[in-house]
């Protein structure tokens, strides 16, 4: 793998850098604190292109790619990782649209959420389905023109501030993966309402619900695909979120670096800072490796995607890699850090709390290692 980064993928890296620098950094521990979903500054990020960022201009979106979307979510996750995981999820929720979608689809949303006028969400997830969506027990029954919901979907991400759903449903009575179908749910629709806010240990100004459907009905004609299709469409959909979670632990990741250099040059032990002693040095240098690695695996999955070939394999590497290298990071800044690092007046300590789920969604380590295992025996 070898490519260099264009100058517009660098204008547009710095572009995020600058709004998160002036927009999220000042303000995201206090969002942080009081659980606060930044929808002021999400409108403004729809404004700036970085919603859209895989549509094209004929369909309001920046057809920037997906090399300088991760460039682009790497800034905005060092100064707020709660907005960075909200940035993942809108751009996502373009996917299923923007390769399942019909003409009239995509005239009537995908134009939308490109331009940041609506926030699209994504619903796999249950109580009883998480790594196994084979296992989902949420159904959509045609009657006539309509299909009618009825399930729960749990840990959606700004799932209370969407206007459109993806949702993934079973339509038939084929076990399994085999009877899922994908649909769009509008907010608002009778019998779709919102159940349980939670409360969580970090990301906390990315706003998690779970969504409840009973009798909802919806037209026919939101049936994304082909009927039987919704395994196919959320494993795309999931491909691409991988490489906006791998893109959001990586600057978590570097955050956490940063602030552990910057701590190690202030704070003096024995009578010099302690980034003179070797066992502070070595933590630095291990991390700064790792994260090295994890922006290039990063970019090189973005860079196939963008290309048109299969990133499966490169995804799932990135994003195991890059979740894991932001915990370790975390791990190593609050360290440095010592007591202080425990305190909720510094940052690596939101930081710390943040990595924790870059592990977790969008499919676990120990999933990532089946797929990629898979990848690598099929080849």
């Amino acid at each position: 793998m070898a490519f260099e980064i264009s100058s517009e993928q660098e204008m547009i890296r710095l572009m995020a850098r600058d709004f998160a620098k002036k927009e999220l950094e000042p303000v995201a521990s206090d969002w942080d604190k009081q659980g606060l979903f930044p929808m002021d500054a999400i409108k403004k990020m729809g404004g700036l292109g970085l919603l859209g960022m895989m549509v094209p201009p004929e369909l309001g979106g920046s057809g920037a790619g997906a090399v300088a979307y991760s460039l682009a979510l790497q800034e905005i996750a060092y100064s707020c990782a709660s907005t960075a995981v909200t940035m993942s999820v809108a751009n996502l929720s373009t996917e299923p649209l923007l390769k399942f979608g019909n003409k009239e689809q995509k005239e009537k949303w995908l134009t939308g959420l490109a331009e940041g006028s609506l926030l699209g969400a994504f619903a796999l997830t249950e109580p009883g389905a998480g790594s196994d969506p084979g296992s989902m027990t949420t159904t959509a029954e045609l009657k006539k023109d309509k299909y009618i919901i009825n399930g729960t979907k749990v840990f959606i991400t700004h799932g209370q501030y969407a206007d459109i759903i993806n949702l993934i449903a079973r339509t038939g009575n084929e076990k399994g993966t085999k009877g899922l179908s994908a649909f769009i749910v509008e907010k608002g629709t009778p019998g779709f309402k919102i159940g349980t806010k939670e409360e969580k240990l970090g990301l906390r100004a990315s706003n998690t619900v779970e969504l409840v459907f009973e009798d909802c009905e919806i037209p026919a004609k939101n049936l994304l695909g082909n009927h039987g299709e919704g395994f196919k469409v959320a494993m795309r959909a999931l491909d691409s979120g991988r490489i906006g979670i791998a893109s959001q632990a990586t600057g978590i990741a570097k955050a956490c670096l940063d602030e552990a250099i910057s701590y190690t040059k202030q704070r003096r032990q024995f009578g010099k800072a302690i980034n003179s002693f070797e066992a502070i040095r070595f933590m630095i240098a291990d991390a700064a490796t790792k994260i090295e690695a994890a922006s290039w695996l990063t970019l090189a999955a973005a860079d196939r995607k963008d290309r048109g070939l299969k990133f499966t394999r490169e995804a799932s590497m990135a994003k195991l890699f890059a979740s894991e290298t932001a915990n370790s990071s975390a791990y190593m800044a609050l360290q440095v850090h010592g007591g202080y690092g425990y305190i909720k007046d510094y940052k690596v300590e939101r930081l710390y709390r943040d990595a924790r789920a870059t592990t977790i969604y969008e499919g676990t380590s120990e999933i990532q290692r089946i797929v990629i295992a898979r990848e690598v025996i099929n080849e």
